[in-house]
């Protein structure tokens, strides 16, 4: 149905006078007009998108906090945004995979791009699970995700090309934002025991965050929450969270807590306590106006709740003073 919608959409507005990207241009290649639109699929894009486009852009995303990309299919009113965009930004390795169809329609008509599609595969991880295709969830590495902020600056350096210092001076001091908050990060890991260094989490979204600052991560789910966990793979869990005496787990906002109380139900049976040692936000932000709803609070929360219920040091407000409450 939704294709069906889609096709429909694109000729009406194509036969009935729907403006391409080459009208709203003006004669140097740059925006008719500002703040041009810019829409974005998660909050983590359409978050280093504008601190990039500033003023110039009007930035909006289309997957809201507590939602599951994975999982999300287009709606009508979505194809309706994406088409009246100049400029559309997605993440990208295949995280809005019920999307695709839309991206490559609307593509016909919009520059469409996916901020991960110029980071070196050599630091992109391929999961046996996920065998051909690579983890999408790169924003777990902060460094990784600077390189995605870099793209996204290039491309509206390009797109726009009038106000491509504008831009570039935006790239530069985010970046220094996301090297303290990269620092942080490890600063903080660091203080967790070695033998605590264990994130055990609803599904495997932590895969470039234990890489980068040196933690063991277990998913109950695989890379995409369509993967479904079975009895055996929660029992396989609770054996290795009763053997090394872990005392804490946690949930994901945007994921079912079903599967992680599976888990703290186990090793009750077996006279092990585990708590939740709080939620994590995995595949999207907080409510957007909050300090957790940008990209950089996302992170920030994450590190400082996953230190401090793990046995690390780290303060409850987090690196900058601002989380509304770390989950103890």
């Amino acid at each position: 149905m939704i294709r069906t919608n889609f096709t429909l959409l694109m000729g009406l507005m194509l036969i009935g006078g729907g403006v391409s990207s080459c009208a709203r241009a003006n004669s140097a290649g740059g925006p008719e007009s500002y703040p041009y639109t810019i829409t974005c699929t998660t909050g983590m894009v359409a978050d280093i998108v504008s601190e990039i486009a500033g003023d110039k852009g009007k930035v909006s995303s289309i997957i809201g906090s507590g939602i599951d990309p994975h999982l999300y299919s287009a709606t009508r009113n979505d194809v309706v945004r994406l088409i009246k965009s100049d400029i559309v930004f997605y993440s990208g390795l295949m995280l809005e995979g019920k999307m695709s169809d839309a991206f490559v329609r609307v593509g016909r008509s919009r520059p469409v791009y996916a901020v991960t599609e110029l980071i070196d595969k050599k630091f992109l991880l391929e999961p046996p699970e996920f065998a051909g295709h690579s983890d999408p969830h790169v924003w777990m590495d902060v460094s990784l995700w600077k390189q995605c902020t870099e793209m996204v600056t290039k491309t509206l350096s390009k797109f726009d090309a009038n106000n491509a210092a504008y831009y570039q001076e935006n790239f530069k001091r985010y970046a220094d934002e996301l090297d303290r908050l990269d620092e942080y990060a490890k600063k903080c890991i660091a203080t967790i025991p070695k033998e605590r260094r264990i994130l055990v989490t609803a599904h495997d979204a932590f895969n470039y965050f234990a890489n980068a600052y040196d933690l063991e991560v277990r998913g109950i789910q695989g890379i995409s929450t369509e993967s479904e966990a079975g009895i055996a793979d929660i029992n396989r869990l609770v054996e290795m969270i009763c053997q090394r005496k872990i005392q804490a787990v946690f949930v994901e906002s945007s994921v079912s807590d079903k599967n992680i109380k599976a888990l703290l139900e186990g090793a009750g049976a077996r006279d092990h306590k585990v708590k939740i040692g709080g939620t994590l936000f995995s595949d999207a932000m907080a409510e957007s106006g909050t300090y957790e709803g940008t990209y950089i609070g996302m992170i920030d929360h994450n590190v400082t709740t996953i230190t401090r219920a793990l046995g690390g040091q780290a303060d409850e407000k987090g690196m900058q003073g601002k989380l509304s409450g770390a989950e103890k």
